[in-house]
């Protein structure tokens, strides 16, 4: 009997019958190894394989065939499924659907969107699968805290959806402290089961998963895939839109901007257009302004040819009910013209069916998200497509030598070939002082217990696995801020509670969110909720939403209601946010790219001149053999080739030591270049002097912050003590090792 043989034997007739009926003529390697796993051992699981390759199937198979093979003796949830995303849960079990009604275990959904009739069926008869996001799981320890043993007694699986996005997250981290306090709460700790797709580092996963578990983390060695991709790089000016940019046709699109190579409105647009005519796409940008604005852009281009209006939007700050319109149309096997423009949230493993092509704007800022975009075409035995397209301002003739480099092109190219070489995704970084969560964890856990002692208190929040490496006095000195600033109160029997002012926060729903929020309107036209915005604009004034322009009628402050109507036209709107954090490795990888003299057959005409220019301007600055370059005047610039936290040290490190470096007037950009003024004399031994610091102080991180800093980024960091802030921001936002090896 061989091994598939052996394992198929184990699945029980109806999961058989599934796989009999969907054509499948083998189990694929990575749903043979999950099954010995789970048959075979009592370790914790983790299974990364590329989108689509049945991670799900590999997984549920055999813990479904487990629950059936060996029911539980008292009602409890037998498996706990969560995942980052509302849409994932509501989605994921969807191509399970047929197997999980043939087997009679049922699935309760839990999340902000179920009603509450949905879930006291559950509670009242605690059975099956429970799929839930980390809010819907920190609400249910605070407020049904006392029903837990019941719910869980018999948990036997814990199943961690898109593990790389909770990894190095407060919100990953934050699941890591609910499942420890559910298994003392329970008495044990379930088998864990980790799913992703894009893993930087499987060794650091493994440790994550299984962070306080008290079991050991299999990860099942299958063999990689062979890369067969579909790419085209295509790059615009934006300012001239009369010049022929596109004098051929794309390799993966075969079409021009338009007849004759002429943009009408927008050459990079119009290319997207092109690009995404006809097909069932997505086209991702890296911010939620970027998206607003290119599906407002499309839609122009559609009526100004007089063509039908296929364009869909998606990102967070949209209503939940635009959101699923556009899930519902992109998994329609009957619409086969079909477009939507997205960020992040289509990023994860929504099943969204067929799609012809995936388009993105500009470069992303990781291997891990390019894979993870990537990985939504080509999931029905087609390989993957993707176009990126680069759209940047015509230099103008006073413009610097760092200006006249693609960096966002540089960086796409980067990406490609770093995986492709090497298969390299970047690995997680793991916070070692997460105050923010750490004041979160304190109050929650105050909160579901109701007195403890400080000591008590203490033992419980630091024996959580995100704070292993926490110092007790550095605990010691939030709690006693926590007490001074009534967040906690001390009671005569000298045990603690939670004070009025932590009453004010765990009373708000979004206490149960680790991540940063906002005070947003949402914006309604007449009954139809359209979305969110953060900042609220007078009445009679325009703003962009779901890929419109709205004008607004009527602020309600008192409800944070905003009535609009539509008008015509396109607008630019943003909201608060960063662009992510860029690894060193793309970096090194972007000064391989503009050096050496490789061609890449994924580049387009216009992609291809822009790459030769940039070669050209490179060598003729001589910026292969200088990482400092004159600019003229006093003016120099730096180009270190570090990613983005080493790149933040540096600029740190240069303040700091400014006069003694005989610099001035320091600017970055991105994690791209340094300019500063300097003297020829400084000049000449910059570099040198650098290194002579750097060996005789060494580099302690937290000198490098101004002892008057605040420095406030996650969301609880406004009521940590300022001097936590900053060794927080030292240990976990800085990284010295770099630039030791940079400037040796």
């Amino acid at each position: 009997m061989t091994e598939a043989d052996r394992v198929f034997s184990k699945f029980p007739d109806f999961i058989k019958e599934y796989i009999y009926s969907h054509g499948w003529s083998e189990l694929r390697e990575i749903q043979l190894e999950a099954a010995r796993v789970i048959f075979e051992t009592d370790k914790n699981l983790l299974l990364s394989s590329s989108t689509a390759s049945g991670k799900t199937e590999a997984a549920f198979f055999p813990i479904i065939s487990d629950l059936i093979d060996h029911p539980s003796e008292s009602k409890s949830v037998s498996v706990l499924y969560i995942a980052p995303l509302k849409a994932l849960i509501n989605d994921q079990f969807f191509r399970l659907d047929e197997v999980l009604d043939m087997s009679g275990i049922p699935l309760t959904h839990w999340h902000g969107d179920v009603s509450s009739s949905h879930k006291n069926k559950l509670i009242k008869n605690p059975c099956g699968i429970l799929q839930i996001t980390p809010e819907s799981l920190e609400s249910m320890l605070i407020n049904r805290y006392n029903d837990i043993p019941r719910l869980f007694s018999a948990l036997r699986y814990v199943v961690i959806d898109e593990i790389h996005c909770m990894i190095g997250s407060d919100r990953g981290s934050q699941v890591l402290c609910q499942l420890s306090r559910l298994g003392r709460i329970i008495g044990y700790h379930p088998r864990r089961v980790g799913l992703s797709a894009t893993l930087g580092s499987a060794d650091v996963a493994a440790r994550w998963l299984e962070a306080g578990s008290h079991r050991e983390t299999e990860i099942p060695l299958t063999k990689p895939a062979g890369l067969k991709w579909r790419l085209g790089f295509e790059h615009f000016y934006i300012q001239n839109p009369n010049e022929e940019q596109s004098s051929s046709p794309n390799a993966v699109t075969g079409a021009y901007a338009d007849k004759g190579g002429r943009a009408r409105l927008d050459p990079g647009y119009e290319y997207l257009y092109d690009a995404a005519k006809g097909k069932k796409a997505l086209v991702f940008s890296n911010s939620r302004e970027e998206t607003e604005y290119v599906t407002a852009t499309l839609r122009q281009i559609a009526k100004h040819r007089g063509e039908k209006d296929i364009f869909m939007i998606h990102h967070g700050n949209l209503s939940t009910s635009l959101r699923e319109d556009a899930e519902m149309k992109m998994k329609d096997d009957n619409l086969r013209e079909v477009v939507t423009c997205a960020t992040v949230t289509m990023e994860l493993g929504i099943d969204i069916g067929k799609l012809d092509r995936v388009l993105q704007i500009d470069a992303p800022t990781s291997v891990s998200s390019f894979l993870q975009r990537l990985g939504r075409s080509g999931r029905r035995g087609t390989p993957p497509e993707m176009i990126m397209l680069f759209r940047e301002d015509t230099p103008l003739p006073n413009a610097t030598l760092p200006e006249l480099i693609p960096w966002d092109l540089l960086r796409g190219i980067a990406i490609i070939e770093l995986y492709s070489s090497e298969r390299f995704i970047e690995p997680p970084r793991i916070k070692q002082m997460p105050m923010s969560l750490a004041f979160q964890q304190t109050l929650s856990t105050l909160a579901a217990a109701g007195e403890l002692s400080p000591k008590e208190l203490a033992n419980r929040v630091l024996s959580l696995p995100p704070f292993a490496n926490l110092a007790k006095e550095d605990y010691r000195e939030l709690l006693l801020s926590m007490v001074n600033s009534d967040f906690l109160e001390l009671t005569e029997e000298k045990g603690l509670i939670i004070g009025l002012a932590g009453e004010r926060i765990i009373n708000s729903f979004k206490f149960y969110a680790v991540f940063k929020d906002s005070e947003d309107y949402t914006v309604r036209q007449d009954s139809e909720e359209i979305g969110t915005i953060t900042n609220t604009p007078p009445v009679g004034d325009r703003f962009a939403l779901a890929g419109r322009v709205w004008e607004v009628k009527e602020i309600d402050i008192a409800r944070k209601l905003i009535f609009v109507k539509a008008v015509e036209g396109k607008m630019e709107v943003s909201w608060p946010g960063d662009g992510g954090e860029i690894h060193t490795k793309i970096l090194l990888a972007m000064k391989d790219v503009l050096f050496n003299n490789k061609e890449y057959k994924f580049l387009g005409e216009n992609a291809k001149q822009r790459l030769f220019n940039a070669r050209q301007i490179a060598k003729k600055a001589k910026m292969d053999e200088n990482m400092l370059v004159y600019l003229g005047g006093q003016s120099y610039v730096l180009f270190p080739w570090l990613g983005t936290c080493s790149f933040r040290t540096l600029r740190r490190f240069l303040n700091k030591y400014s006069d003694e470096l005989g610099i001035s007037d320091i600017q970055g950009q991105g994690c791209s270049y340094i300019t500063f003024k300097s003297s020829e004399t400084f000049a000449k031994t910059f570099l040198f002097n650098i290194r002579n610091i750097l060996d005789r102080d060494g580099l302690n991180t937290e000198q490098l912050m101004d002892p008057s800093e605040c420095p406030v980024y996650d969301k609880y960091d406004e009521f940590i003590p300022p001097d936590l802030l900053r060794r927080a921001y030292a240990k976990d936002r800085l990284m010295k090792d770099e630039l030791f090896l940079r400037f040796e």
